[in-house]
Order: C-alpha cells, then structure tokens, then sequence
C-alpha cells in the first residue's frame, strides 16, 4: 500500500479523530429535532462548495464564500445561541463517574435499547390524570444537569411507575405544586421550582406550568410533560417548543426517540 505511505498515524491522531467525531455527535443531538439543524445542514452546504471553488481554482467564487464564512462565524453565535449554552451546559455539567460517562456514551448502544425510563407508566399515569382534569408538570433528564432545579424541590428516590405519579398529582397531596424531576427511572425530586420562560409569543391560554415546561426546555435539553387544569390537553415540549401528536401511542414512540 504505497498509496498510503505518506500518512503517519498516531496514537494522538487517532484519540483527535475520536473527539471529534465525539464533539459532532453531541452538536448533532443537540440541533436534531429543531429549525436549527436546516441551518446546520446549509453551513455545511456552502462549506463544501467552497471546498470545491478552491480546489477548481474558481477565484470568484471562492472569494465571495471564503469572506460569507469568515463573516458567518460571528453570526453563529447569535443563530445558535441557544444551542450553544445547552452545549457549554451540557459540558459544564458532565459527571465524570462511571454512570456519567456511561450516560454520555449511551449512542454506542442500540437505538431503543438505551432508554432506561418507564415511559410508558408516564404516559398512562399522563392519559389517567387528563381525563380527570389534574394538573401535571413532568420534566424528564438527558444529557444536562438538572440539579439546579432538583434543589428547589423535595429530594426524592423512588422507581417511576404510574400509582406513584397519580398520587404525587393527586390534588389534595402537598406534593403536588411544581414540578417532578424524573432521571432514569427515577424520581428524583418533586414540587421543584422551574425557570419560566419570558417569551411574549406564548399563546395566553397557556399557564404558569406551561411557561415552566417552556422555561426549563430553553435552558437544557430536558423534555417536559405537561397536563392541563384548565381541559385536560396534554402537551409534550421539548427545545422551548410544543411537540405536535396525534394519539398517545405516537406520544410515547416520539419520547423514546427523543431519550434515545
């Protein structure tokens, strides 16, 4: 392979490739799902063509894309502003133990075989409470740290299941004003206190828990389930933004995918 023989590969090139690679991936998760992964996908458009200009010797071209990419750096900051403070976020807030790597490891499993919560007890408990009118706020953790809201609630540690939340809602139980904080299969903290959203385009029919759902999906890459008082609706949000469905059973498909 004489091709080849120019390349010296390395020990360092090879954990370089993987952090890459890495760091891609998390970018990738971080975007999936939202507008902003049409703006990525464009970036990465205009790059290779710019790529191509040069390698074609076409100055003009070139030129006009090599000074929209020089330019664009700073206006991706302010496009992606929220995504990058989920990402920072995410990073500040890595735990290092073992079950912290493994967490942030998880897309070396197989796609629907990492999802250790009981979502399905989540749904139906959600379905059961809807039809009695009880309000429910339920955020559920992935990549990010919730422990800044955890610590303004109740600490718990109980096994998700579908009792547990009906009685935790239930509206006589002191347990039922703020929100449950669900890790894994666990609850970890009720009655926390979530940031609310100040977006002036939420429509008025929507309430405080609603605003919270909102207000906490903004600043991490938390989901949020929300049942409302008012008429029962159940409405999943996840990046500030309501998740359109149609029946639960595409409810559940589209959490598992997004705990994936």
């Amino acid at each position: 392979m004489e091709i080849f023989d120019f390349v010296e590969l390395k020990i360092v090139d090879i954990i370089d490739i993987f952090l890459v690679a890495f760091l891609f991936y998390y970018l990738y998760k971080l975007v999936k799902g939202t507008v902003a992964i049409n703006i990525f996908i464009g970036i990465v458009i205009i790059y290779v063509i710019y790529l191509l200009t040069e390698a074609l010797d076409m100055r003009i071209l070139s030129n006009i894309f090599g000074k929209f990419i020089g330019a664009g750096f700073f206006a991706l900051i302010v496009v992606f502003q929220q995504e990058i403070r989920k990402f920072l976020l995410m990073v500040g807030s890595t735990n290092f133990s073992k079950r912290g790597i493994m967490k942030h490891l998880n897309f070396m499993k197989h796609d629907g075989l990492g999802v250790d919560t009981n979502v399905d007890a989540i749904i139906s408990a959600c379905e059961k409470m809807s039809s009695k009118l009880t309000g429910v706020l339920i955020v559920i953790e992935r990549n990010n740290s919730l422990e800044f809201v955890k610590h303004t609630g109740d600490h718990m540690n109980i096994e998700v299941n579908q009792p547990i939340l009906e009685s935790i809602f239930y509206k006589n139980s002191t347990l039922h004003d703020g929100a449950v904080i669900i890790e894994g299969n666990r609850i970890v903290a009720t009655r926390a206190i979530l940031p609310v959203s100040n977006e002036r385009n939420i429509p008025l029919r929507f309430g405080l828990r609603h605003r919270a759902a909102i207000g906490v999906t903004e600043k991490t890459d938390a989901v949020a389930l929300v049942v409302s008082e008012e008429n029962g609706q159940v409405s999943y949000i996840k990046n500030g933004e309501f998740v359109l469905y149609n029946e639960f059973n595409e409810l559940k498909k589209i959490i598992i995918d997004d705990l994936t």
